[in-house]
């Protein structure tokens, strides 16, 4: 099969694993959203989850996050990685957010982007779920996947994913596609334990072939993809 039926494939076992796949990370508006994916670099969506809970309960408007001490707003997300330069970069999104956009969250690729610690994914997430325009964010887990299944090679750059799932995925299932593959890396074809000898994508998978055979042991440093620091 070429590669859009390979991947026609994928997409189609992977709806059938997770017809239920969603952003993980809770939010009841755009702002929030663009917070909590802000929060969520180099952290899990649990960890912010938990954080957020009482956090968008005390902050609910860009004035409100600048209307503490920058001290006391790295205390409230304290337990997030990061913790210091997110709080900063909170308080200069928020300030951005009031004198440039009236004090809501921009509702174009290049004005999320232009707002502190808001990179190309967290400004795809932004785009795809709270305002319904299609993209596909690629974190570390729709990355990983996408290397192993041989969707793009181990050297690629987290925008040269982007731009080969874009080209094999329909334009109308590029952010449903963006969960499914979370979900999968994220419960399925994990980092470092990938449950290869029950995955019905193992004969498209070179690296989990390579696992199933006797005595594999993870030293290939090229098994660890890595992904760049931004939001």
């Amino acid at each position: 099969m070429n590669a859009k039926q390979k991947m026609r494939h994928v997409l189609d076992i992977i709806a059938d694993m997770f017809p239920d796949a969603h952003c993980e990370l809770n939010h009841g508006n755009p702002f929030e959203l663009t917070i909590a994916v802000l929060l969520s670099a180099q952290c899990t969506d649990e960890t912010v989850n938990k954080v957020t809970a009482t956090l968008f309960q005390k902050y609910k408007r860009p004035e409100d996050y600048l209307n503490v001490p920058l001290e006391e707003l790295e205390q409230d997300i304290r337990r997030i990685g990061l913790f210091r330069s997110k709080a900063s970069n909170i308080q200069k999104l928020c300030r951005i957010v009031i004198d440039k956009y009236d004090g809501a969250v921009p509702e174009s690729h290049e004005g999320l982007t232009e707002l502190p610690g808001v990179g190309r994914k967290t400004a795809n997430v932004v785009m795809s779920n709270a305002f319904g325009v299609p993209a596909i964010a690629v974190d570390t887990h729709v990355d990983r996947v996408s290397k192993r299944l041989g969707f793009a090679k181990e050297t690629d750059s987290v925008l040269e994913v982007e731009k080969k799932l874009m080209k094999l995925v329909p334009r109308e299932e590029w952010t449903l596609t963006h969960h499914r593959l979370i979900f999968f890396g994220r419960y399925h074809c994990k980092a470092q334990s990938p449950q290869c000898p029950i995955c019905p994508l193992l004969d498209l998978c070179k690296e989990g072939k390579l696992r199933m055979k006797p005595g594999f042991k993870t030293k290939n440093k090229s098994m660890k993809p890595k992904i760049a620091n931004e939001g």
